[in-house]
This record gives C-alpha cells, structure tokens and sequence, in this order.
C-alpha cells in the first residue's frame, strides 16, 4: 500500500553510535537532567566510556544489525575561549581560562556530542517529496556547551553521507531559544518496517509563539513546537508522514528533559509512560488514527502504579534501544540500571510475556554514561536506508570486527584512565586529545572535519 514504487524495497536502520571523546568528564553541566548533576565534579575514566560504548557497538554488530560511528567532537573548544577575549597560544589560553573562570573552562571541555540522539533529526526518503534522506544538526540551544556542537555535527554528518544524489544536509535552525531543537531525542518514528512509509512523530516541550499551550514550570522545555515544525519543512516531509505533539510539561519538571526519556519507538511499536504526554489519552488515539502502516500498531502505555517517574528517570528505561531482529522480532536493549531497579525489572519481564513483538532484553553495562545522564538510547542516532542509499555512506564509519579492533587499539593508546576538573589546567590534555582526533579522522576517513585541522 503505502510502499514506494521504484525505489529498492529492502530498508534497514543503522544505528550510529557516538564514540565517547577523550575529555569525557562529568561537569554537571545540564540544569534539568537529573542524572547528569547528581555526579557532578567527580573523577570519570574516558577510557572505559569509550570502551564501554565499543563494547555496545560490537554486541549491536554481532546481533547481526548494521553499526555504524559518529565522531567525537574536538575538545577543548579553543575557538569560543578566543571568541571569549582569552588571547595568546593554546595553552596560555587554557591557563588564563582556567584562573579566570573554571566552569567556563569545563563547559568548552564537554564530551556531550557522544549523546548522538542530539546530533540531528533525520528523515528516511521514503518519507520525503524529493526521496533523499534529509539531515538538519540541532542548533542545542539550550545549554552553552551543546551550543558549541552544531557546526561540527554538520561537517561530520557531510562526511559521512557525502552523496549528493542520496542525502539532503540542511543548516541548524537559528540559534535562539525560539528554535530551540535537541534532535532525534525528540523525533519518534513508527512504521511496518524500515522500507516502509512512517509517521514521524515530533516531540515539543512547548511552543514559543502560542502562549495558550502550557509549558514546565521548573526546568526549560528545550524543544520548540516552531523548531519542529521548521525540521519538518526543511525535510520536506509530506503531510501524512508528519505529527506534533506536545510531551507531559509535569514530567520535564521531574527530570524528563527529552522524550526519549519517557518514550522510545520502533517499527510498529511505541513503549511510553502513562505520563508521557499532554492530554494522553487524545494523543494516543491521534497516533493511531495518524499510523499510516498496515500492521496492527502496539502501543505500550507504562503506568505510574508499576514504573514512577522517579524510577524512568534514575533507570533510564525508556532510553533503551527498541531493535528490530532478522527474524522480525524486538530487543530492548537496556542499561543496567534497570536491571538493578525491582520494580522497571518486573516490568521489563512482564512486558516480554504480554503480546507484543518485544520478546527479550539485554543489559548493557554503560555506567559511564548514565553518570553523565545518557543511556542506550542517547548514544546512537538512528538512520533508516535503503540498499543504495547504505552503499553510499562512507565505507569507513561502519562498524566491523577490524574496525573495533582498530578504535580499541587507537583508545587505548590516546586515552585516560582518570579526569578530574583539576586536569582541565594540564595544557597536554589538548595536545593528547587533538592528537588523538588527528588520527581519527584518517582511521573513519572523514577529512578536516574539526577547526583545528582546518587552519
């Protein structure tokens, strides 16, 4: 029915995961995300981030799915300290940033683009008028140092879909509050199968124009409804492949600060909280009245008497990864958080017995991660392609065997094992980590992707 005549029929979804970069630290830098803050300051070990999330590829990959590695960014960002009026060469630059204003310093550090869930928002092509894959980097308002990201985001995404004939690059949205837009942690979509046609669902937190909708109270709503909408356009998404709903604004004040804490979707399957969204019970039935596949469309409502808010936040069970097999059935793909967590463990089990294509979980141990306030979900950024538009993604970036094998050795040799926020004054720490990008980027052949390389 809803198939696209002409173009291959096969379709898988490629998960690109971010590879953590070598500041990864925790600098409690997100007001709103409650993980994040409450390991504020402490010691974090950059090595076992990156081999944590390699280790996550590499069982994605063996589970016989299509694995592909979203670089690091550059840190630390020297531009914005020159922008800042810190002058003279790098080091003294970090020196007199470091004695001027420490938090500044630690922000311009953030390892944040390893949450690859906030890279960008992408459309397959079986959803837009022009049949290209379209990709548009989030501007990350938000928060100053996921501001730092968007130009850099785009130049990697370039570099990694560098097909013309295939994929459509647009610009961030302006970079203001207005527009504010985090990506595909807010971008849902649901369809009968990969190749087919989906309702791509966007998720706002409020809208900066309307006054009459509501908005949280307590921390920042930091997708817009006018960025969405925006994102839509520029995809050239066409009507019925599109809708906007708003998320709960009672949630984003308990700690919910993207949908995909709250709500993860896949294939013809959307797990939520009771609590997911403004007016549940219209939204739901606006979702399947909108669901344009042919297959019954399950949706699995949490409720609150079995998973609190409390318990989606500090579990981060709706930021696990919803995968679909080769044999059609799904995984959750979970941290281990929600193994340890009694009552999101007994509904992981009861969920896996209920009828509904999930059939089993898998707990993946990415601590260092869900310290900083990401879990499975956040680090991939899921991409949708046909068999032509796969053979066109740079040969470099997807994961194999040797591969992981080479970013291991390459990890640990430029990587270490311990970062507090007194390293941040160690001028090395941006030789090793640039030295180390350096490599990377002739490793996944992705050119002179970062300011540093391009002066």
């Amino acid at each position: 029915m809803h198939k696209n005549d002409g173009q291959s029929m096969h379709a898988v979804e490629v998960n690109f995961d971010g590879l953590v970069g070598p500041t990864h630290n925790y600098a409690g830098l997100s007001y709103g995300n409650v993980a994040s803050l409450s390991h504020a300051s402490s010691h974090s070990n950059p090595k076992e981030a990156v081999l944590q999330g390699l280790e996550k590829m590499k069982a994605m990959h063996e589970l016989g799915l299509e694995q592909g590695i979203f670089a690091p960014h550059a840190r630390p960002d020297i531009n914005v300290l020159k922008r800042l009026g810190f002058t003279g060469t790098d080091s003294q630059i970090i020196e007199k940033a470091f004695k001027a204003d420490p938090i500044l310093l630690r922000a311009c550090y953030s390892a944040s683009a390893m949450w690859t869930a906030n890279a960008g928002t992408i459309s397959p092509s079986v959803d837009t008028l022009d049949g290209k894959v379209h990709f548009t980097a989030a501007n990350l308002n938000n928060k100053f140092h996921r501001s730092l990201e968007p130009v850099t985001t785009t130049a990697l995404l370039k570099a990694m879909f560098n097909d013309e004939r295939y994929f459509s690059h647009h610009t961030h949205l302006p970079a203001q509050g207005f527009f504010g837009d985090e990506g595909a942690a807010n971008h849902n979509r649901l369809c009968d199968s990969h190749a087919d046609t989906g309702l791509e669902i966007f998720v706002y937190g409020a809208s900066s124009f309307n006054s009459a909708l509501p908005k949280p109270v307590k921390f920042p709503a930091r997708q817009s409804l006018e960025a969405s909408q925006a994102v839509a356009r520029l995809h050239q998404l066409k009507p019925e492949n599109q809708l906007f709903i708003q998320q709960n604004p009672d949630v984003i004040d308990q700690g919910v600060f993207h949908n995909d804490v709250i709500a993860v979707a896949n294939g013809n399957v959307l797990l939520c909280h009771e609590q997911a969204f403004l007016h549940q019970a219209d939204t739901l039935k606006q979702i399947k009245q909108a669901y344009l596949g042919n297959k019954p469309l399950h949706i699995i409502e949490v409720p609150t008497n079995k998973v609190s808010i409390t318990d989606a936040v500090s579990s981060y069970l709706f930021n696990s990864q919803l995968i679909t097999l080769s044999d059609d059935s799904m995984i959750l793909v979970a941290p281990k958080e929600c193994q340890r967590n009694q009552a999101v463990h007994d509904y992981i089990q009861e969920m896996i017995l209920a009828d509904n294509p999930v059939q089993q979980v898998r707990f993946f141990d990415l601590r260092q991660s869900m310290q900083n306030g990401g879990g499975p979900a956040c680090l991939r950024l899921r991409v949708a392609l046909n068999t032509d538009e796969l053979a066109a993604v740079n040969p470099a970036v997807r994961f194999s065997e040797e591969k992981y094998t080479q970013l291991v050795n390459w990890a640990n040799k430029h990587y270490r094992d311990s970062l507090s926020s007194d390293d941040f004054a160690d001028p090395m720490l941006l030789t090793e980590s640039y030295q180390a990008l350096d490599e990377l980027t002739s490793l996944l052949n992705l050119g002179s992707v970062y300011p540093f390389q391009q002066e």
